[in-house]
C-alpha cells in the first residue's frame, strides 16, 4: 500500500509531510518523558523484521492480488504506539530512499496511512480493549485490530487521492476494490501479528506487559528474543523473499481494476521531477533488485526469473541492516536524552 507520486498533489504531499513532522516531534518528546528501557534494544531489529516480513507478499487467492505485513500494529503491541510509530517511518524512509518503494513526495501519506492509524487508532481502540489474558483474546486482537488499521489505512490512500486530483480514478470504482482487497490482506497480517505476539509472549512476557511481575520467567532474554527476531529478518529477506507472490499489491490491484493500468503516469518537473530525480540518486537497489542496464535487450526481459533471486536477497539483507541502524541510532539519542534529561 506504498503510494507513487503519480497519486499525490504538491499540497497534499506537503500537508501530509507537515503532519509526519508534527506527529514524529510528538512522539519523539513522549519517548524521551518515558522511554522504557526494555524496549529501546526491539526498536532496531523489529525494523529490520518489519522491513523483511514486507518483502513477502502473499497471494489472495481467487483475485489475482497480493498483499504484505504492515507492520504498524505489532510495532505499537511490542514497543508502544510512540516507539512503533517512529520505527515504522524508519521502514518507510529506508523502502522510499534506497529502494525506490513509494514515492518521497507520497512519503508522509505513507507513513501517516501505515504508521498513524495502527499505531494510534487500531492499538489503543481495538487491540488494547480486546487482548487479555489468553492467547484466544490476543489473537482476536490482532486480527481485528490489524483489520481496523489497514482498512483506515486504504480509506487514507483513497481520501489523499481524491483530495490531490491529479488522476482520473472514479471514487466510488476506487473504493469497490481497494477496501474489500485490503480487508483480506489485513485478516492475513491479523494473523501473522498474532504468531509473533504468541512467541513473544511465550519467551519473554515482560515485552507485552509492562506491569507484569514475571521479569525472567521467559525461556529466552530480552537479547534472546532479539537475535530470534534478528536471524528471522535475515532469512526472510535473504531467502523467503525469493518466493514472494509476483500478483500485483492490493493498491496496484485496485488501480489496474479502476483504470485498466497498475501504474499512473506521473506528471514531469517541478516537484515530480525532483523526487524522480533524488531518488533515482540514492535508490542502491530499485525494485528491491540489482539495476539493470538500459541497453538490456527484451529477449533478457522476457525470461523467467530464478526461484534464486540475488537481488532480492541483498537487498533484503540491506534493508533490513539500514533500517536496524536507524530505527537503532533512533532509540539510542532516545535514550541518551532521556539519560542527559
Amino acid at each position: 500500500m506504498h503510494m507513487a507520486d503519480a497519486l499525490i498533489s504538491p499540497a497534499v504531499g506537503g500537508a501530509m509531510w507537515a503532519a509526519t513532522g508534527g506527529l514524529t516531534v510528538y512522539c519523539a518528546r513522549k519517548l524521551k518523558d518515558d522511554l522504557d528501557e526494555r524496549r529501546v534494544p526491539l526498536m532496531g531489529v523489529l525494523g529490520a523484521f518489519v522491513f523483511s516480513a514486507q518483502m513477502i507478499n502473499f497471494s489472495i487467492p481467487g483475485t489475482g492480488s497480493s498483499g504484505h505485513l504492515g507492520g504498524g500494529l505489532l510495532l505499537a503491541v511490542l514497543l508502544g504506539p510512540h516507539a512503533g510509530f517512529l520505527t515504522i517511518a524508519s521502514v518507510l524512509i529506508v523502502q522510499a530512499l534506497f529502494f525506490a518503494d513509494g514515492g518521497l513526495l507520497a512519503l508522509g501519506c505513507n507513513v501517516i496511512n501505515l504508521g498513524l492509524f495502527p499505531c494510534f487508532v487500531a492499538y489503543p481502540l481495538v487491540y488494547r480493549r480486546l487482548a487479555g489474558a489468553g492467547q484466544g483474546r490476543m489473537a482476536l486482537g490482532a486480527v481485528l485490530g490489524a483489520v481496523v488499521g489497514l482498512q483506515l489505512g486504504a480509506l487514507g490512500v483513497i481520501l489523499q487521492t481524491m483530495a490531490s486530483g491529479i488522476s482520473d480514478l472514479p471514487f466510488a470504482t476506487f473504493v469497490l476494490f481497494m477496501l474489500p482487497i485490503h480487508l483480506a490482506i489485513g485478516i492475513v497480517e491479523g494473523l501473522v501479528t498474532a504468531a509473533v505476539l504468541t512467541f513473544v509472549s511465550r519467551a519473554r512476557p515482560e515485552i507485552l506487559d509492562l506491569d507484569a511481575a514475571h521479569e525472567g520467567r521467559g525461556p529466552l532474554s530480552a537479547k534472546g528474543v532479539a537475535v530470534v527476531l534478528a536471524v528471522v529478518a535475515v532469512v526472510t529477506g535473504g531467502v523467503l523473499s525469493w518466493f514472494a507472490s509476483s500478483h500485483p499489491d492490493g493498491l496496484e490491484w485496485s488501480l489496474a481494476r479502476a483504470t485498466g493500468s497498475e501504474e499512473l503516469a506521473e506528471p514531469e518537473g517541478g516537484v515530480f521531477g525532483w523526487s524522480a530525480e533524488v531518488q533515482e540518486k540514492t535508490a542502491l537497489l530499485p525494485d528491491y533488485d540489482f539495476r539493470q542496464p538500459e541497453t538490456e535487450d527484451e529477449a533478457a526481459e522476457e525470461e523467467a526469473p530464478a526461484v534464486m533471486n540475488a537481488g532480492a536477497s541483498v537487498s533484503g539483507v540491506v534493508g533490513a541492516l539500514l533500517t536496524l541502524l536507524l530505527a537503532g541510532a533512533l532509540a539510542v539519542g532516545l535514550r541518551a536524552r532521556n539519560v542527559r534529561g
